[in-house]
């Protein structure tokens, strides 16, 4: 049996008619840049969001560079985050010359830790106290962050706080739906995320009407009226095709995000009828949470090796994220070393994500795991 990482071809199959109309009345309009469809999508979002506001963008990195942009975050500046995550979270920083804080992580969630936060901040000198001006949670792997500790903190220390909620639309802490609880809430539309566009694309979502209205025009070149511009801003339109492409797909997304749950559950069964404790360690999710599982995330022991054999086996996986940020050559310069964020390294090296999407079959669940008890087994 074969059991890739990703199939999305078995999402396309179930809406290639629906898709293709809407595509070849793009066509048909000719109306490429913010039209009709980008207009309807942002006010779909930010309903389904629970904001008031939705902007839509080029990419998922560009709806966290944006909301950092309009706050004015600018050389020097220095922003909080996590060095569990991918690399647009911290790029983003750094490309306004701003300077990333790191904050390690939580061993179960992989999410930044709260009881952590208030520590780096104590760490910093009164200079560079004065300067911390934002912070990014990264909501990892569909499960939000804790952001009750968190905004009590950013309140305090008059933090902007802007949610990198890019694998977790939909999820929820508290009740409270992921992108609407800090200033900002960031989206990716690329195709592996639970809402997958044909290509990139981003959201940017917020309660503010002055912040919503900044993003807008900080997306066109900094340009209201256009050819006039108070602000220096980029090129980032989230394009009409791929708009009319998602707005179907949102459709289905709850259904969708709800096959991911069941077949994680169906994991978690599995897993434990096989009995591998001293070897597997499943994800946590944590009670008042909606988790929706963009990826499903073990740690598991030998994980390079049991990787390879899953491979010969024909089962797809990935490890997310094998170099933590403040590890990675490009930001030597930070001073970080290896040690510093110990949690951080260690989830680097035993991490591995399994097959998780909403056409996944009991039976290749079944499969997947039996090959995982197989390898302890040969292995033991």
């Amino acid at each position: 049996m074969k059991v890739s990482l990703l199939n999305l071809k078995l999402q396309y199959q179930g809406i290639r008619e629906e898709v293709l109309k809407e595509i070849e009345k793009v066509c048909d309009n000719q109306s490429f840049i913010l039209g009709e469809n980008v207009a309807g999508l942002e006010k779909e979002i930010a309903q389904y969001c629970n904001t008031k506001y939705a902007v839509g963008v080029a990419s998922g990195t560009d709806a966290i560079l944006l909301p950092l942009m309009a706050v004015g975050i600018g050389a020097g500046d220095r922003v909080i985050t996590t060095p569990y995550t991918f690399f647009a979270t911290t790029g983003s920083i750094v490309r306004l010359n701003a300077v990333p804080v790191f904050v390690d992580i939580e061993p179960d969630t992989y999410n930044i830790d709260p009881n952590k936060l208030e520590y780096i901040i104590k760490k910093q000198t009164a200079a560079q106290r004065a300067r911390l001006k934002a912070i990014i949670p990264v909501h990892l792997y569909g499960q939000c962050a804790e952001m009750e500790p968190i905004l009590k903190i950013s309140k305090k220390h008059k933090l902007t706080v802007i949610e990198d909620a890019a694998q977790t639309i939909g999820a929820e802490y508290k009740g409270k739906r992921a992108g609407s609880m800090g200033d900002f809430g960031s989206l990716s539309f690329y195709p592996s995320k639970n809402l997958g566009g044909f290509g990139d694309g981003g959201m940017v979502t917020t309660n503010s009407e002055k912040l919503a209205e900044k993003v807008r025009i900080l997306r066109v070149h900094g340009s209201k009226p256009k050819y006039y511009h108070k602000f220096v801003g980029i090129n980032s339109r989230l394009d009409e095709i791929q708009a009319a492409v998602l707005r179907i797909k949102l459709k289905h997304l709850a259904t969708w995000e709800n096959n991911r749950m069941a077949g994680a559950e169906r994991y978690n069964k599995l897993f434990q009828d096989v009995s591998l404790p001293n070897a597997v360690s499943l994800p946590a999710a944590r009670p008042y949470n909606r988790h929706v599982f963009n990826q499903y995330i073990i740690r598991v022991k030998k994980r390079d090796a049991l990787r390879e054999y899953l491979a010969k086996e024909c089962i797809g996986t990935e490890i997310y994220y094998p170099v933590p940020l403040h590890l990675q050559e490009c930001f030597r310069y930070l001073g970080y070393k290896k040690g510093d964020f110990p949690v951080s390294e260690k989830a680097a090296k035993e991490t591995l994500a399994l097959p998780i999407y909403p056409e996944l079959t009991p039976e290749e669940q079944e499969y997947v795991v039996s090959k995982i008890a197989e390898f302890y087994k040969k292995t033991s």
